[in-house]
């Protein structure tokens, strides 16, 4: 039977009315793209009333054995991916139990092979409605599980999932005493979910309680179906995350990849195409760390990677390439390499100034000029490597590539962004030019040049028959 929930109104007006506050840290201040992650989750789903049983794992397996099943999908995440995280869901029936110590197999496997570890509550199916099941029983579970990590440096907390019975002061207050009731945990291993279902962000990151704890954020199409396009997409994760995109953490989107579609293709007429291409660049220029829902849920239409094998031996295969690819993007990645795309000002010799994308627009076809630098993400671009000697130029506020528009050929073409495609006349040749580099189109082999050796705020740039002009040098400078 599901437990007796407990946690009534009158017991957070309590915590209110005890004024309640925890001590200040110092805020995180690195971008949390540094994780790169997949959900690991139970086939029912992770609302269960009962212990929670990971896919490929079974309830009756050993400590030994669960560690073996365990590494095998871990290695699969890793060598598909490139993983470096791995979020499980807990309860108390799992923790409270014998099957705890068979479970805590999975998470020392992966923290052993140098993955973080996100752990995270989940209610139970019968009782299942935003809000904790058992108060004495929630506090109990995170006493054990702190007890065991705490000092653990690969495992980080994630005091309940989508807590959206909550009112944003009472989910608050619930967080503020899961941070006073377990003060030892560093709080840059402490994720707060956004009130309602880890959505309102700034809620938790306004609130000096939470200075130095990261903060999750959930986002899936169905959230809001009337957005139709990789733009509106990135613009409602933007505004979400306002001023506190260095704590934010994706913990949770996905789509449908069990049935064919393209994700790498853009299109104006599949919604989750446009969410998850949207969402991937978004993440990736705001810095985000994402994971993605859910790496393993076995018959899951949304599940990136299968189980293979049997037995302890156990691995994982790729359901769709292309939503592979684009959670890879998300995390800074491209092919096969595993940095994060360093990005530029692109300073033009002649004047001085940056290349710049008019008032940091979002739209295909926006104008590309020049102006003086002011640090805004509108003025850096990253080289992306595509292998054949030719770059995409990609810029970091917007995640569109620079394109020559209708692919001209002729001397004065604008040039502009557009969504990023295969095209030659978004394909690049960053060429030396003395101590300076001519960027060189695929398709006309013309020159980036800004019009009429322009040095004014403003001035046009487009392509133009290659002639060494010093308006037609450029710099790159990392910022």
């Amino acid at each position: 039977m599901a437990p007796v929930k407990t946690l009534r109104k009158a017991t957070i007006l309590v915590l209110v009315a005890a004024g309640l506050t925890v001590p200040a840290a110092t805020p995180a201040v690195a971008a949390t793209s540094g994780f790169r992650g997949v959900n690991w989750a139970d086939q029912r789903d992770n609302f269960v009333d009962d212990i929670l049983v990971l896919g490929g794992l079974s309830s009756s397996d050993s400590y030994a054995t669960t560690q073996a099943k365990a590494n095998g999908i871990l290695t699969g995440f890793v060598n598909n991916l490139e993983a470096n995280t791995i979020r499980m869901p807990v309860n108390y029936p799992t923790v409270s139990g014998s099957y705890w110590n068979s479970y805590t197999g999975a998470i020392d496997a992966a923290t052993a092979k140098g993955l973080k570890v996100i752990l995270s509550y989940w209610e139970a199916a019968s009782s299942r409605n935003g809000s904790i099941d058992n108060t004495t029983q929630f506090w109990s579970m995170w006493q054990t599980i702190v007890t065991k990590y705490s000092s653990n440096a690969n495992v980080y907390f994630e005091p309940m999932n989508e807590p959206y019975a909550y009112s944003d002061t009472d989910w608050k207050n619930i967080a503020a005493q899961w941070l006073a009731n377990y003060s030892g945990v560093p709080r840059g291993r402490v994720i707060i979910s956004g009130a309602g279902y880890n959505q309102r962000l700034t809620t938790i990151g306004s609130d000096t309680r939470f200075d130095g704890t990261l903060i999750s954020r959930h986002t899936y199409q169905f959230f809001d179906s009337s957005r139709t396009t990789e733009d509106s997409w990135r613009e409602s994760l933007r505004t979400s995350v306002g001023a506190y995109k260095d704590r934010v953490l994706i913990t949770e989107f996905g789509a449908p990849m069990t049935d064919g579609r393209n994700y790498n293709a853009p299109t104006t007429s599949d919604s989750f195409v446009a969410f998850i291409r949207g969402t991937a660049a978004e993440a990736r220029a705001e810095g985000l760390g994402t994971v993605y829902w859910p790496g393993v849920r076995i018959a899951d239409p949304y599940r990136l990677q299968e189980i293979t094998g049997s037995g302890t031996s156990l691995g994982l295969s790729t359901t769709n390439a292309s939503g592979r690819d684009q959670l890879r993007y998300s995390w800074g990645l491209d092919g096969g390499g595993n940095a994060v795309l360093a990005h530029y000002r692109v300073t033009n010799r002649n004047s001085g100034k940056v290349m710049d994308l008019v008032s940091a627009s979002l739209a295909n076809s926006a104008e590309v000029k020049q102006y003086a630098y002011n640090g805004g993400l509108n003025q850096k671009w990253a080289f992306e490597d595509l292998g054949t000697g030719y770059v995409r130029v990609v810029n970091q506020n917007s995640g569109k590539c620079l394109d020559v528009a209708s692919a001209s050929t002729a001397d004065g073409a604008n040039v502009v962004q557009y969504t990023c495609g295969s095209g030659t006349n978004q394909q690049w040749q960053w060429v030396a030019s003395g101590s300076y580099f001519l960027l060189k189109a695929r398709h006309s082999g013309k020159c980036l040049d800004v019009v009429s050796s322009s040095t004014a705020d403003g001035g046009d740039i487009s392509q133009y028959t290659c002639n060494g002009g010093t308006n037609q040098q450029w710099t790159r400078t990392a910022s």
